[in-house]
């Protein structure tokens, strides 16, 4: 399910502090005036009002924050200690408030999306060129990361959404399959399985494997597509990034499971697996329950329109 962002009524505050820490700017424009009628008058408040929350900060905090002669007001030590820290305080919460509205744009907003190292080189600036097409203002920032890291960035409220494989299946998290892509035995290119060009994995059962680490999901597509073929694979190297791997099959460090290359690489041959059927699923994820701005609601629309076209054949 896509959460569509909510018909709040728009709000245009002249001051964002007032709005969301209203004693601090009470407090600030007090100060400021030195005199409780004009700060009023200035915050659009009544005069009693404003010095009945006056009273109520001092009492909260226990201390006195202003000298009193009828209605103009001296800042005391204290109140100046105070003062110095409400102001940076204030302007902090005026900056976060436009950094927030600004990221919501509908027309201009961010979108912090989360991709596989594979899905860098061709397949995600193709669809952020294809999006902005129509949305030419919309920001990305992008993070490049392993399957587990990006689902836990999910979680911490680091990511939007994020491009990953295996599709998740987690309570928590909403995934939604895009495309399949078909993954290749990799072998050096004086291999002696180097002239075929189907292969069945059961037949690398006694060679070297080059894999992702742990956590990766490819790696785990590979242990269990080596499972199902009977056999263990046996690791001679463990590494971060496909591209690394196939550096290392043309060293004839071992051979490899991995996805097609962006661009044919020498010293290799790839192979197509006939059994099992070796493909691993690229998906969309995002958190359950959570409301999306305009622009990640219109991207996760996109990536969504994209199921069965997301990589090229």
């Amino acid at each position: 399910m896509v959460h569509e962002p909510s018909s709040r009524p728009y709000q245009d505050p002249e001051s964002w502090s007032e709005l969301l820490a209203p004693r601090l700017a009470q407090f600030a424009a007090a100060a400021r005036h030195e005199h409780v009628t004009r700060a009023a008058q200035e915050l659009g408040v009544p005069q009693s009002t404003l010095s009945r929350a006056l009273v109520r900060l001092e009492q909260d905090l226990g201390v006195g924050l202003f000298a009193r002669k009828g209605r103009t007001v001296a800042l005391t030590h204290a109140g100046r200690t105070f003062l110095a820290a409400v102001e940076r305080a204030l302007a902090e919460v005026e900056r976060a408030a436009e950094t927030v509205r600004a990221d919501a744009d509908p027309a201009s907003g961010r979108v912090v999306f989360g991709f596989l190292h594979t899905m860098g080189s061709e397949t995600v600036p193709a669809l952020i060129r294809a999006f902005r097409a129509d949305h030419p203002r919309v920001r990305f920032q992008l993070v490049q990361n392993y399957g587990e890291a990006m689902l836990e960035g999910l979680r911490a409220g680091t990511l939007d959404l994020c491009l990953t494989s295996p599709v998740p299946d987690s309570p928590d998290l909403v995934g939604h399959r895009l495309d399949e892509q078909r993954l290749r035995l990799v072998v050096p290119d004086d291999h002696p399985l180097a002239a075929r060009r189907r292969v069945r994995l059961a037949e690398a059962a006694e060679e070297a494997f080059v894999t992702l680490e742990p956590g990766y999901g490819l790696r785990r597509i590979t242990d269990d597509l080596c499972a199902e073929a009977g056999f263990r694979p046996r690791v001679a190297f463990e590494g971060e990034e496909a591209e690394t791997l196939r550096g290392l099959v043309a060293a004839g460090l071992g051979v490899a499971l991995l996805p097609p290359p962006a661009v044919p690489r020498p010293g290799v041959v790839e192979l197509t697996v006939t059994a099992p059927r070796a493909v691993r699923e690229i998906g969309i994820a995002w958190l359950d329950g959570y409301e999306d701005t305009p622009p990640v609601a219109a991207f996760k629309r996109f990536l969504l329109s994209r199921r069965g076209q997301l990589l090229p054949d």
